[in-house]
């Protein structure tokens, strides 16, 4: 037994009976074995809860089953907020209860930032995983996803969080973190439940403290039509979700005092289809037509001057005159 574990591992579910045991087999086979297991049950209903208990149950000294009060539902951050209360180890690594570790990420990922103390976390590509079904039409299809950014280097603030709103990098999945800077970020925000809880995560780390991106893959990341993301993009939840997320991201970054002018205008450029919803139909509609996408493109150039009128020294828009009260969108 490990008196204090060097991690502590943090996997939220709801509802997964049909993968949660295999989460738990993948955190079990680990190459580093000083590691604690929180598994966060929100509020399921179905048997994932009696897989979690009894896999507690054998390894009592490893593997911890908590809930919430009343076994409520309060989404994923809630979630990893609750686990990180009984956490104990320098780093946190967080897992999702319908994918998998391959059996050498916490031995090297730990290995990586035990020699890179200026990293606070690290990450790498991950595997988009179709081939778990064993159908062969999928086998052909899993990938590893492109890091967008140059591999085994360290990424100080905010750069790299200006290639995500850019869609330059991958966002990660596959993160090691440590304890010191999510206690000092404030952990997880409990109003994102569900979708973009992770960004914003990343997003607060990535502002604080540089990020080492290997070039190594140690996750799976399984595609599945009972995921929360597939779920969302059917039904349009996950596109109307953005908006909410940048909309926190510019109080955010106000409040941080960021003034990078990459970093703004990353974000106002996301903002803005949003903000001007009719506009840019009709921009995206009109530059279809033969012989007129310059002319639309000199357009759309002038009306984000406009937007920049009054701006201040952060090299952002002034939207308290300019933003949601004229644009095409009421404030939500």
């Amino acid at each position: 037994m490990i008196d204090k574990p060097l991690v502590s591992v943090i996997i939220p579910f709801f509802n997964v009976e049909k993968f949660i045991e295999e989460a738990i087999v993948s955190v079990l086979a680990q190459t580093h074995r000083a590691w604690e297991l929180f598994l966060i049950d929100d509020g399921s209903t179905d048997k994932s809860s009696d897989v979690a208990r009894r896999y507690a149950g054998k390894h009592p000294d490893k593997i911890f089953y908590l809930d919430h009060a009343d076994h409520a539902n309060k989404g994923k951050s809630a979630s990893r907020n609750r686990g990180l209360l009984e956490a104990s180890g320098k780093y946190v690594a967080f897992l999702d209860a319908d994918d998998v570790w391959l059996s050498t990420i916490l031995e090297e990922q730990v290995a990586i930032l035990e020699s890179r103390p200026q990293a606070a976390m690290v990450y790498g590509p991950i595997q988009w995983w179709y081939s778990w079904t064993g159908d062969r039409e999928d086998l052909s299809r899993d990938y590893v996803e492109e890091l967008g950014v140059p591999p085994n280097a360290v990424i100080h603030p905010p750069g790299l969080l200006t290639l995500f709103l850019q869609d330059r990098a991958a966002v990660p999945s596959d993160i090691l973190v440590r304890r010191e800077i999510i206690d000092r970020v404030g952990g997880f925000e409990e109003r994102f439940r569900t979708l973009y809880e992770d960004q914003v995560f990343y997003a607060k780390v990535c502002l604080a403290a540089p990020v080492f991106a290997a070039d190594t893959c140690w996750y799976r990341y399984r595609q599945h039509e009972d995921s929360t993301c597939a779920r969302a993009m059917i039904t349009g939840e996950y596109f109307s979700a953005r908006p909410v997320f940048l909309d926190w991201l510019e109080r955010y970054l106000t409040d941080q005092g960021v003034e990078d002018s990459a970093l703004w205008q990353a974000l106002d450029r996301e903002q803005w289809p949003y903000r001007h919803p009719a506009t840019y139909r009709l921009l995206r509609r009109v530059t279809t037509r033969e012989g007129i996408t310059e002319r639309i493109v000199r357009v759309e150039a002038a009306l984000r001057r406009m937007r920049h009128v009054g701006a201040g020294v952060r090299g952002r828009s002034a939207y308290g005159s300019l933003g949601r009260g004229a644009g095409d969108r009421a404030e939500q």
